[in-house]
């Protein structure tokens, strides 16, 4: 009998522990209590492409998200490159921005002034003996906006490649900021907003 009893004890016994954690599913959201190691228990979020996974590159043949095409053409594809359009549609920030990115890149060659008469040629008494192209003058004020953007790519003549000191959005802005300032400096103002996309209408984006 007393043996029977204490079978019924340990039975009751591991049926209500069975019952207490079934019935506390879910309790750590209610009262998490401590972690051991909470990087382990509950893993962090990472958004690609930044943080300690900024050093990796996208899958071979795709585009990381946000960036731009590929530029495909090569460097003795002069003929092709004069017809290719900045993509970008940029307001005063954005040209600001790429006088920025030529003051520090190009002026030193070009001259802030884009006349060619930059700190390293200094009319003739610099440390550099050829005179650097003029934007304002010449040739070159001629040359189409993909035209600039390939040469800025793939150098031209002793210049070399800047590709690897500008991305291509950040040479693309350069290109603007140049042709902006042989048509008169007169920077564009933000782009308005769409009217029919005002009134309700569906908004068509624009491919670049």
């Amino acid at each position: 009998m007393k043996r029977t009893s204490n079978i019924l004890i340990v039975a009751a016994l591991a049926g209500g522990a069975l019952l207490s954690a079934c019935g506390n599913k879910g309790a750590h959201n209610r009262k998490p209590g401590k972690i051991y190691m909470p990087d382990m228990y509950e893993s962090r979020a990472y958004e690609f492409y930044s943080g300690r996974l900024a050093g990796l590159k996208p899958v071979e043949g795709t585009v990381k998200r946000g960036a731009m095409l590929p530029y495909h053409l090569k460097a003795e594809d002069t003929a092709q490159a004069n017809l290719v359009k900045n993509p970008l549609v940029l307001d005063e920030a954005g040209i600001k921005e790429g006088k920025r990115l030529y003051d520090i890149y190009c002026g030193v060659c070009h001259g802030q002034k884009l006349d060619g008469n930059g700190p390293l040629y200094k009319g003739g008494d610099g440390p550099y003996p050829a005179a650097p192209a003029s934007f304002i003058a010449g040739k070159v004020l001629g040359f189409s906006e993909g035209r600039i953007f390939h040469v800025i790519t793939y150098g031209y003549n002793v210049m070399g490649s800047y590709a690897s000191q500008l991305d291509m959005e950040q040479r693309w802005k350069v290109v603007a900021y140049i042709k902006n300032i042989q048509g008169g400096g007169n920077a564009p103002a933000a782009p308005a907003a769409d009217s029919t996309a005002a009134a309700g209408a569906p908004a068509v984006a624009q491919a670049q």
